[in-house]
């Protein structure tokens, strides 16, 4: 794909992690296996708690279903995280990275970059995928985490705070996704935007492919400041 030169106004990188820095594959075999069995339903008393029984087994039949369709909620995706905290510090699970994510973000931080994640699943669940991943503890790579509670990734106001959050203009920010509408709402918010291909992500229309800046690895990102 080639080399996509990163606009001299950009002092911070914002980054996806579904399709992105992480195979979508993973994630979605978290989420697949994240609630079966670490909800406990209780097993009838025999002392009238059967309309106990009853509310959590429909409290998380409705989570598995909205699970099921990927909702993007923040309650869900917080309880994801800790649903999840075990299985990472216990060593059952390690968050997968793509191997160009590691290397790139090193020479973006070493050229003066700030690196920050902008995911639907929680700060929590982020910081849990990158201090237990297959590379190790790599949070210290990343200078900041936001989730949904700052705003939907597909609306453009959720950009303009992120931006006010880290102290600077929209159009000092590079964001890098694989899905076209959170591309579109960030470039409304006059964010500058990669769409990022990856094996498994969704295929790209050939409007899509000719209208963003396309990439397939970090490595492909060529910073100005770069020697």
């Amino acid at each position: 794909m080639g080399v996509l030169a990163v606009p001299a106004g950009v002092r911070a990188i914002l980054l996806d992690v579904e399709g992105t820095t992480t195979p979508i594959a993973f994630i979605k075999a978290q989420e697949d296996a994240g609630l079966e069995g670490a909800v406990p339903i209780p097993v009838e008393s025999g002392n009238g708690d059967e309309e106990l029984e009853r509310v959590i087994q429909a409290v998380v039949d409705n989570v598995l279903w909205q699970m099921a369709l990927d909702r993007k909620s923040t309650a869900l995706k917080q309880l994801q995280g800790h649903i999840w905290r075990a299985a990472y510090t216990t060593g059952q699970v390690k968050g997968e990275v793509f191997e160009d994510v590691v290397p790139a973000i090193r020479k973006w931080r070493e050229a003066g970059m700030k690196v920050y994640i902008y995911s639907s699943g929680s700060v929590e669940a982020q910081k849990l995928l990158f201090g237990y991943s297959t590379e190790g503890d790599i949070l210290e790579l990343f200078d900041g985490h936001f989730d949904t509670k700052i705003g939907p990734k597909v609306e453009s106001e959720s950009y303009r705070r992120i931006a006010a959050s880290i102290g600077c203009a929209t159009n000092n920010i590079l964001f890098l996704t694989d899905v076209p509408r959170e591309a579109n709402a960030a470039e409304e918010a006059d964010t500058h935007v990669a769409v990022v291909i990856r094996p498994g992500n969704a295929g790209l229309t050939d409007d899509e492919k000719s209208y963003y800046s396309l990439i397939s690895s970090f490595t492909e990102l060529f910073l100005p400041s770069s020697t």
